[in-house]
């Protein structure tokens, strides 16, 4: 493995959170934009109020919660530019009523000319923009098929009314929040450089304000014709025109038969159990879903809820699991139809037992001195995340990505969509940390057709054989590590939905050496207790923003909205 330096951690990891917290908001002491109380008949958590109204109308109109996931998804497209897509990809936890579990991979692929050192330069180092903004970063996108395939196989409404308000909301405008017009404004740059023939997103008579109405007649029509012609409608004829055209504009690779090939993967669920609750969560391409359950087996055997919520003991500890899970991440974790992931040794009890073995509580371990396990065979963080719970108890968890904000920042000239700058996600050179500062081996190399290794975590958990909580978040790297928090936060601290997601979280992750706490997460006693120990404690903004639900022991949903964004949570 090629030796990293500080600066380029720096450079990669920590710079990308301080520019994320020039145009976000860090983490203010209020509750999320939660409706209250407690409802019987379904629940809808996103990242906008508007999306959530979408989905919640499909579930009153006797919509499942497949419905609503899919017009909550084509309804993000239009509110939530810079993470809901119809350019991007993401992936479908699925819990029906009756207890079948299904997963669906609809994450982006690379173009069939992509090449393992595509963004490397004569002399083999990474030329970082490359892979983060512009034509050339572009994955094949995968969040219309995946939507197409999952109202296939668990839809109830038809076709025409699921996609009917987004379109509604693209052809006549909505009211933009006040973060979303500091957004705009500090991209206005970007956006000019990127999209010389303008873009909805340029406001060019003033800059944006809270409250403006921002229409998108060309992704309106983009919705149409996936309205009228379903994935053909996106993948084929004009809109598949204007992709080619688009990539042709700026050497990007992605070609009318990628289009036509690409396809979402359904796939069987990652499973495991913490403290008597059963854990149903995303597979490989998802490295989310083993490293969650390997997190969880390593703390079990400690006593959580009697050390406390962020105190010392179990801060350690989760730093010391987490250590050892990121490492494991990137050496073993890939594509499993590319590589042979060796996910049921990574799953044992006993070989997550034994990795924690080598902790010491008197100091904390060197991240240069833990490797990945030795096991046989062979993601601005913005996400966005929702969930979803309809009055017969199905239940859908949806992580869905551009990868960067506003991804590539290429917004399809005549399609009104953004593209995504996925490719970053690949290890570009294994050994070399990506934008969230992960460091990735030969498992998640570039490969032609080859889906990028992605850290999200869409989960749905059980007890007792009962649906209990469903939950995800975006974050990039830090995804794994919050919906880890939120479950522990539930199940060992004894928190509602809404407080849990609502607390402050801590991240760590193997490379670089550092533990990202928020604002007001560990008192100083704390803090100065894990430094002593040589813990390098870090401050930086916002962590995560989880969107849940939790089942009540009365069968009633509670709703847990994060209050670091424009999340909203709304019941019936």
């Amino acid at each position: 493995m090629r030796k990293i330096t500080k600066h380029q951690i720096r450079v990669s990891f920590l710079g990308y959170f301080l520019s994320l917290t020039l145009i976000s908001s860090c983490v203010s002491g209020q509750l999320g934009k939660n409706n209250g109380g407690e409802y019987k008949n379904g629940m809808v958590v996103s990242a906008h109020p508007e999306a959530s109204a979408v989905g919640i109308e499909i579930l009153k109109k006797g919509g499942n919660a497949v419905d609503a996931a899919v017009a909550v998804q084509f309804a993000l497209s239009v509110v939530y530019p810079n993470a809901g897509n119809l350019g991007g990809g993401g992936f479908m936890v699925y819990r029906s009523a009756k207890g079948e579990i299904n997963a669906l991979d609809f994450r982006e692929k690379a173009s069939s000319s992509a090449r393992r050192d595509m963004y490397l330069d004569s002399v083999g180092n990474p030329i970082v923009d490359k892979s983060l903004y512009g034509q050339l970063a572009v994955g094949v996108p995968g969040s219309v098929d995946g939507m197409v395939e999952a109202h296939k196989k668990y839809g109830k409404l038809n076709w025409n009314q699921v996609v009917q308000p987004a379109i509604d909301l693209a052809q006549n405008g909505f009211k933009i929040t006040k973060r979303q017009a500091s957004e705009l404004n500090g991209l206005h740059r970007d956006f000019m450089k990127f999209n010389p023939n303008g873009t909805a997103f340029i406001n060019l008579e003033s800059t944006w304000k809270e409250n403006d109405l921002l229409v998108q007649n060309e992704l309106a029509n983009t919705l149409k014709l996936i309205q009228e012609k379903g994935r053909a409608g996106f993948y084929e004829g004009a809109v598949a025109d204007s992709i080619v055209a688009e990539m042709q504009n700026g050497k990007g690779l992605i070609t009318k038969i990628d289009l036509q090939n690409y396809h979402s993967a359904w796939r069987k669920p990652i499973t495991g159990t913490y403290r008597g609750y059963k854990i149903i969560t995303m597979p490989p391409t998802s490295s989310g879903g083993i490293a969650l359950i390997q997190l969880l087996q390593s703390v079990e055997p400690y006593p959580l809820k009697k050390w406390g919520h962020n105190a010392d003991s179990t801060v350690q500890l989760i730093v010391e699991a987490e250590r050892r899970v990121y490492a494991d991440r990137a050496t073993h974790l890939g594509d499993p139809d590319f590589y042979a992931v060796p996910k049921n040794e990574l799953l044992k009890h006993s070989y997550n037992k034994n990795r924690m073995s080598t902790f010491n509580w008197n100091s904390a371990t060197p991240s240069s001195s833990v490797l990945a396990g030795n096991v046989s065979g062979k993601e601005h963080e913005e996400t966005t995340h929702f969930s979803i719970v309809d009055k017969e108890g199905n239940a859908v968890s949806i992580t869905t990505t551009l990868n960067g904000s506003y991804g590539s920042l290429v917004v399809v000239k005549g399609g009104g969509f953004l593209l995504n700058n996925e490719m970053d996600d690949f290890s570009v050179k294994p050994g070399s940390p990506n934008m969230y500062g992960l460091v990735g081996g030969e498992a998640n190399a570039i490969a032609p057709n080859k889906r990028m290794l992605s850290s999200m975590t869409p989960s749905i958990v059980e007890k007792d054989g009962n649906l209990f909580m469903v939950v995800g978040t975006p974050g990039g790297s830090t995804i794994i590590t919050s919906v880890f928090q939120t479950i522990i936060n539930v199940i060992d601290f004894e928190m509602q939905m809404q407080s849990a997601v609502s607390a402050k979280k801590f991240h760590h992750q193997w490379l670089p050496d550092e533990v990202y706490v928020e604002k007001d997460a560990l008192d100083s006693l704390t803090t100065e207790k894990l430094k002593a120990k040589g813990y390098k404690i870090m401050s930086r903004g916002s962590i995560g923003r989880v969107d849940a639900i939790l089942r009540t022991k009365w069968g009633t949903y509670q709703g847990g909205a994060d209050p670091r964004g424009d999340d909203n949570a709304i019941g019936y």
